[in-house]
């Protein structure tokens, strides 16, 4: 197994994918804004 975390950052927000494997990923992608509460919604999931 080797995980990876996929991380597009833009203006604002960013969105944020998981992958287990390669071509095998972990949940749905997330987009995160760029604020306290998303960088708590990213620190707690």
């Amino acid at each position: 197994m080797n995980p990876v975390i996929g991380l597009d950052v833009s203006k604002g927000e960013s969105q944020i994918q998981a992958f287990l494997d390669k071509g095998k990923p972990y949940r749905k992608s997330s987009k995160v804004s760029h604020t306290l509460e998303g960088l708590d919604y990213l620190v707690s999931n």
